[in-house]
């Protein structure tokens, strides 16, 4: 089936014409079902992993179990992808997902088998996403294709917090972590049938079609892979702008994972709440970040991306570290509300004091976060953009594994708090250099306005002088917000990067 038979050729190509095909919002179903399924379960298994075992090492390994086959098994998922029809792999992976998950809830609490049951469906998504990605040009036609994969790209974003922040704890709360494994099963059947109403999508007819996966194509995959590394390295050596942005992108996904892992025993230790409980942590994170993304789109184009990026970081380290001080911090307040005046408990408590900052920390980390993938995907030639972009995605998976690989045992040891303010310490440092570091901007550093007087904050703050920019040329004709892929229509992206600036 082509792009004409599968989709008339409206002249609108935006969200609402992507929806009118029945066959993509099938297929945008399976995704989103698949997606805010697959981080319900992470959110209930951890809490059954934390009550279970009482280690945060523990949970660190759950986290590994999602993260590592992706890294491992991505150099050959395409070689599967290319030689079967594409629906029978959608259809497939959900049903193979689907009774795991079913399995995943008769092994109850035994910890290796729940690793193994994990790594399995892991190493099944592999399989499934590309084969997702492929089906989207086969079900509309080329106008479409941008409005379709963002999205997409809008969904995975959605998908965390309606999964782990909102729907997981809502239905352990309501039952109990168990019960969230048997919903996702659940969904992920209900994905398998909106893919078998798919139209078939057989191999491209310059491929033989085998029964099995020829060795030599895997290890060519393989290869490609390594070669592409060397490839992405030697890109981002040369070019130290991208491996500025891979820094923070690196930052932002390691946080993620460290407070996944510390989040529950934060909730027992410091807040003196249940494991299931950390989503008072979680949803305001949530709510924050999605604040972010709508200051971006209001206020972004009056202030340079990298103090946008800079700022967030610091802000960061200092909200992080005022989480981890949450306890001294409310008692402080408690105090000061003497006898006589008013009753200020409920805005003094611990937990309303963890709320606030756990919110304002959602806001930094968008400013941090959405800018940074921005900067990127201007950053990459088009030439390389395809081949470079997915070495650094998997460079910035591999990064974030060390954090999270190391928090779990130290904060056995050293206590939960110690680790997130060394952690804030670190967040912190990390903005701090790239200030003193990277210096002035260059006028090609998305300037706020075609405005010459505008300043730039973080320079006067640190007394660089009343000059704004350093002298170069400025190629950015427009300065629209910045926001990811995948936003609503109406939010675009900055103009085109300077290709002479490497800093």
């Amino acid at each position: 089936m082509t792009a004409a038979t599968a989709a008339p050729e409206p002249a609108e190509s935006g969200a609402l014409a992507v929806f009118r095909n029945t066959a993509f919002l099938r297929l945008w179903l399976s995704q989103a079902a698949t997606q805010i399924g697959g981080n319900m379960v992470l959110y209930g298994l951890t809490v059954i992993v934390v009550n279970s075992t009482r280690s945060n090492t523990a949970v660190s390994l759950l986290i590994l179990s999602f993260l590592v086959p992706a890294v491992l098994f991505s150099a050959v998922a395409g070689v599967y992808v290319d030689r079967i029809d594409r629906r029978l792999i959608l259809i497939a992976t959900n049903v193979l997902r689907g009774a795991a998950f079913i399995a995943l809830y008769l092994v109850g609490t035994n910890f290796a088998l729940i690793l193994l049951l994990n790594v399995f469906v892991s190493t099944i998504t592999v399989f499934f996403a590309p084969a997702e990605a492929a089906m989207i040009p086969v079900l509309l036609p080329r106008h479409q294709l941008l409005a379709a994969n963002g999205i997409f790209t809008l969904t995975l974003n959605a998908a965390f917090a309606l999964g782990f922040a909102l729907l997981g704890p809502l239905v352990v709360n309501l039952a109990n972590p168990e019960a969230v494994i048997l919903v996702v099963a659940a969904l992920y059947f209900l994905a398998a049938v909106f893919c078998f109403t798919l139209p078939a999508s057989p191999p491209p007819a310059g491929i033989v079609h085998q029964g099995r996966l020829a060795v030599g194509e895997a290890e060519r995959a393989v290869g490609s892979t390594f070669s592409q590394l060397r490839e992405g390295l030697a890109f981002i050596s040369s070019n130290r702008a991208i491996g500025w942005s891979l820094l923070y992108l690196g930052i932002a996904a390691s946080l993620v994972g460290v407070l996944g892992v510390l989040g529950p025993d934060f909730a027992q230790s410091a807040l003196g709440l249940g494991a299931k409980d950390f989503a008072v942590v979680v949803l305001p994170l949530g709510f924050g970040i999605v604040t972010g993304i709508l200051l971006l789109n209001a206020y972004g184009r009056y202030l340079p991306r990298r103090r946008v990026i800079e700022g967030g970081l610091i802000a960061l380290g200092v909200l992080l570290a005022a989480l981890s001080a949450a306890g001294p911090i409310s008692r402080l307040l408690q105090r000061a509300d003497g006898p006589g005046g008013l009753d200020l408990t409920a805005v003094t408590s611990l937990l309303a004091i963890v709320v606030v900052i756990a919110f304002f920390a959602g806001i930094a980390y968008g400013l941090v976060a959405i800018p940074s993938q921005t900067q990127l995907q201007e950053d990459l030639p088009a030439d390389v953009r395809g081949r470079v972009f997915g070495v650094l995605n998997m460079l910035v998976s591999v990064a974030s594994f060390l954090p999270i690989i190391i928090v779990g045992p130290i904060s056995d040891l050293i206590g939960t708090t110690t680790v997130i303010f060394v952690v804030a310490l670190g967040v912190l440092l990390a903005g701090l250099a790239s200030v003193l570091t990277r210096g002035p901007l260059l006028a090609s550093e998305s300037r706020p306005a075609a405005d010459p007087r505008a300043v730039d904050p973080i320079a006067a703050a640190l007394g660089a002088g009343r000059s704004s920019w350093s002298e170069g040329p400025d190629v950015r004709a427009t300065s629209e917000p910045i926001v990811t892929p995948g936003t609503p229509a109406g939010l675009e992206h900055a103009g085109p990067p300077d290709p002479t600036d490497r800093d």
